[in-house]
């Protein structure tokens, strides 16, 4: 059974990863974000009452995110493992997943802060959809329709320093707590994105 857990700071290349990796073992690549946008649209109980909160610019609380996940880890496609990117976020949420279902592998990316900022803050985004880096694309006009690059207000400096600090306090804490039992395996995310995806399949095979 392939029960994952990615974890990483944001930028860590997790979002990345975790799509080769649900693809490469047909596991389902879980997002909390993306589970209740899909219940929003669908207009379900759990949907209308997260909306709820998001209509009031609150955070959804745990024990809504714990029903949705619930939910999601009880379908079809998880019978034979999942992969959990954004969840658990903190302690809490990690002792409800183990009431839940059991995590085999917890697998974390590790990158250093400053490559973190670098790459965060290194990107531009166009209208058309199209996303570049300064580092690969110093220009600010988009190659595919000529419109002029913007910065989204997520990828300036000081607000990735700001997510930094957020992890630290909330998500950090979970590698011990991984690694505490015994299931917590780090990978450098400092390598190329293969290179990555190489090093998790190795550990996936070697420890599912």
């Amino acid at each position: 059974m392939k029960n994952l857990v990615f974890l990483g700071a944001p930028g860590a290349g997790k979002g990345t990863q975790a799509k080769r990796i649900s693809e490469k073992y047909d596991i389902p690549h879980i997002s909390t974000g993306d589970i209740l946008r899909a219940n929003i649209k669908e207009g379900t109980e759990l949907g209308k009452l997260a909306k709820s909160y998001i209509d009031k610019g609150a955070l959804v609380p745990d024990e809504v995110i714990i029903k949705v996940m619930q939910a999601r880890l009880a379908e079809d496609d998880c019978k034979k493992g999942y992969l959990l990117d954004g969840f658990p976020r903190t302690i809490e949420q990690a002792k409800a997943l183990d009431n839940i279902t059991t995590v085999t592998l917890a697998v974390n990316i590790v990158v250093d802060d400053d490559a973190v900022v670098r790459r965060i803050a290194g990107r531009r985004m166009c209208v058309c959809g199209e996303s570049y880096h300064i580092s690969t694309h110093p220009s600010d006009v988009c190659d595919k329709c000529g419109a002029k690059l913007y910065q989204r207000d997520d990828d300036k400096e000081e607000t990735v320093k700001s997510r930094l600090d957020v992890y630290a306090k909330q998500t950090a804490p979970l590698i011990e707590y991984y690694s505490d039992k015994g299931v917590l395996v780090d990978v450098d995310g400092m390598q190329d994105v293969a290179e990555v995806t190489k090093e998790i399949i190795k550990v996936i095979d070697g420890n599912c």
